[in-house]
């Protein structure tokens, strides 16, 4: 591989200009086709053979009406008569007229008024899904209520139609982000041309990898949050791998290279370590698919493409930029002498050089105390519980968020998440089934109520809404979920062919939770156990790779415990500003896939320099030493560059996103400052000479030893 990098730097840096042109007519290529094929994201959330997927489906086949998504607009009035007063009637109805004729309107729902008259609701239920439909069809109906409200009655809207075609928050994290790596790179290399080609590498490849993914999303549903997750990722990578192959560049122009020399030596060593890197990220989110959750593994495949892209974009455009670039990302000082004679201060790494000294003179205690404090940063997450927020947890004054809490005054906490029990009846007798089930269930202690069962035209599949009487998030309405399962359906459909199945939003993210929680083992030991395979192939050595496992969920349960600190007490979640909440389901599972891989990108570069010091001919103990110096400001300067990357991602009021971005950013802050300079060189000098033990049989089957230089 050392080889191919090697003549790839080469040829690029020779044909820099093709290189770019290249890259550019690539993103207009797949722009096109991406439009072409359809490109698109979805909300839909499909959770295989589980009892909210089958009612899903069942009401789909049978009730093509309800086919399609909604927005329930809810309507508010103090006044006398609240919404039923006549002048409000004469306003709705003019409005509800408007909205009946728009595009893709299939129905809308008689106004429901709540017992004070003050609220009152309608569905309007369209004809496709919301990702078929458009931001004009939310426009339309924002344009019809707009009237509403300047006749005095305050207007919200909630739904799928809403939540997916209403106007996102301008991108405001991710240009602090990008400024603050525009900074740190700066102060680091001492070059404004250095910096541009580091963080104008990480954006092309950050569109190239989205355009890529926008093509896919043409041909596979990839969920609507994963875009953001993947550019989340990207960017963070995407900047690390150029950050490392400038540096790279800069150490082989001091060394007497000239400009392609360079290159092509920095691709060869360092490009090895980021395509290593990048092929461990890849494998470990891609790992995410064993748990069989569709919904989640397409979520790491998006992460993937954008990463592995990243990956690429580092050892092929990057060498182009740097002989564009040349002796200018040296700073001004260095360019004008001659080739050779410039080295790096030894100063440079000192310090963290004698922290790596102190740290080995005593191991067991540092591994000790720095694994019991990381131990005890994660304690919270024995509570840790899962779930899935709700329009409660947007912002105040959000639209989603007053629609919500308007119902819930008017109509009860449970209205916000009804039960949908699915009902295959399958016999002449289903009337009396059906009307036998919905007494059972309206007898149910936390049922509010059970609205009227609608049959489909054949009179052979019914449905019933189940109101409960607590919220959506609440463990009780989870627990009157499995009640409806395990008793009142099985009891009242006993001697009978007939199947019922408990669907609706509630039901579909309990079930979500439980399949996580059931798989989360099974995705730890796959991804664990690739990555040490991986390891063992570049490392050349049994213990690194189970030492660098060790460290790497240490940082992960860390984290772990931050976010359920965070986001579940009334402290955390004063400090940011949001609601006490359950974890999003999906997130400790995506962020375990993601952060496992990240974390072997540090202990990629810190122990490819230990291993080439070594190799100079340096004892376990100076190699050590010197590979934590030399990689110390370069690690420390990419990790709080992606650390803040991620923090800009909590600017949102996307609650996942922020649970993500906070657990990356507390995970790579750890991995960079305890990890690093204390656990990994602690662990590292227990094992001695033992850390680069490899069995002779092994050692032969594997072939040659790879180039790990940083």
């Amino acid at each position: 591989m050392s080889f191919l990098l090697a003549r790839l730097g080469e040829r690029s840096a020779k044909h820099p200009w093709r290189v770019l042109i290249t890259f550019i007519l690539s993103i207009v290529l797949l722009g096109g086709v991406a439009g072409a094929v359809g490109a698109g994201f979805t909300t839909e959330v499909r959770l295989g053979n589980t009892d909210s997927q089958k009612a899903s489906d069942l009401l789909l086949s049978e009730f093509p009406q309800a086919s399609g998504d909604s927005a329930t607009l809810v309507f508010h009035s103090d006044a006398a008569g609240g919404v039923t007063a006549e002048s409000a009637q004469a306003t709705l109805a003019d409005a509800f007229d408007e909205i009946s004729g728009q595009v893709d309107v299939n129905t809308i729902t008689p106004l429901q008024v709540s017992a004070d008259q003050s609220t009152g609701f309608v569905n309007v239920v369209f004809d496709k899904v919301a990702a078929e439909l458009s931001a004009d069809h939310l426009n339309r109906l924002e344009s019809a209520v707009e009237k509403v409200d300047q006749a005095g009655i305050e207007t919200s809207m909630r739904g799928a139609v809403v939540d997916r075609w209403r106007d996102r928050e301008p991108p405001v994290g991710e240009f602090l982000g990008i400024f603050a790596a525009f900074i740190l790179i700066t102060l680091l290399f001492r070059s404004f041309r250095a910096t541009m080609v580091t963080i104008g590498a990480a954006l092309i490849g950050l569109i190239l990898g989205n355009s890529v993914l926008a093509v896919v999303s043409g041909f596979t549903d990839i969920p609507s949050v994963a875009p953001t997750i993947a550019i989340m990722l990207g960017l963070g990578a995407g900047i690390d791998y150029a950050l490392f192959m400038v540096s790279r560049f800069r150490t082989r122009l001091r060394a007497g290279d000239d400009v392609v020399t360079a290159v092509k030596n920095a691709n060869s060593s360092t490009g090895k370590s980021i395509i290593t890197a990048g092929a461990i990220v890849v494998v470990s989110i891609l790992g995410l698919y064993v748990t069989g959750i569709d919904v989640i593994g397409r979520m790491g495949l998006a992460a993937a493409i954008v990463v592995a892209v990243t990956a690429l974009t580092a050892v092929t455009l990057v060498p182009a930029f740097l002989k564009f670039a040349g002796r200018r990302v040296l700073p001004r000082a260095e360019r004008k002498l001659e080739a050779g004679t410039v080295s790096v201060k030894e100063e440079e790494g000192s310090r963290s050089r004698r922290i790596a000294g102190s740290v080995s003179k005593r191991p067991w205690i540092w591994v000790t105390a720095s694994s019991l404090l990381l131990l005890l940063v994660a304690s919270p997450a024995l509570s840790l519980k899962l779930g899935q927020p709700d329009d409660s947890n947007r912002p105040v004054g959000d639209t989603m968020r007053v629609a919500y809490d308007r119902l819930n005054e008017g109509f009860g906490a449970g209205f916000n998440g009804p039960l949908l029990v699915a009902v295959d009846v399958k016999s002449a007798a289903g009337d009396e089934l059906v009307a036998n089930l919905s007494q059972k269930l309206t007898e149910l202690d936390g049922v509010k109520a059970v609205a009227p069962a609608q049959f489909n035209d054949a009179n052979d599949v019914a449905v019933l809404t189940v109101i409960p009487d607590t919220a959506p998030q609440s463990s009780e309405t989870s627990d009157l979920v499995k009640s409806i399962r395990s008793e009142v359906i099985p009891d009242a459909l006993n001697g009978t062919d007939a199947n019922a199945y408990v669907g609706g939003q509630t039901a579909t993210f309990d079930d979500l939770a439980t399949k996580v929680s059931d798989s989360l083992v099974l995705l730890v030991l796959v991804v664990v156990g690739l990555s040490l395979l991986l390891l063992t192939y570049f490392f050349r050595s049994i213990a690194l790779p189970i030492a660098s496992a060790f460290m790497n969920l240490l940082s992960i349960a860390a984290a772990y415990g931050v976010v359920t600190l965070a986001f579940q007490t009334e402290l955390g979640a004063a400090i940011l500003s949001v609601d006490q909440q359950p974890v999003v389901s999906f997130v400790p599972m995506l962020m375990f896939a993601i952060l496992f891989g990240l974390s072997m990108d540090y202990n990629v570069f810190l122990i490819s320099a230990i291993r080439e010091a070594k190799d100079a001919g340096m004892t376990a103990k100076q190699a050590l030493i010197k590979g934590v110096g030399n990689t110390a400001s370069l690690i420390t300067v990419a990790g709080a560059i992606m650390a803040l990357v991620f923090l800009g991602f909590m600017i949102t009021t996307e609650t996942e996103v922020k649970m993500i971005g906070l657990g990356l950013a507390v995970a790579v802050i750890i991995d960079v400052t305890i990890v690093r300079l204390i656990l990994a060189p602690a662990l590292i000098t227990l094992l001695g000479e033992r850390a680069w033990w490899l069995p002779k049989w092994l050692d032969k089957r594997l072939g040659k030893q790879p180039s790990m230089t940083h």
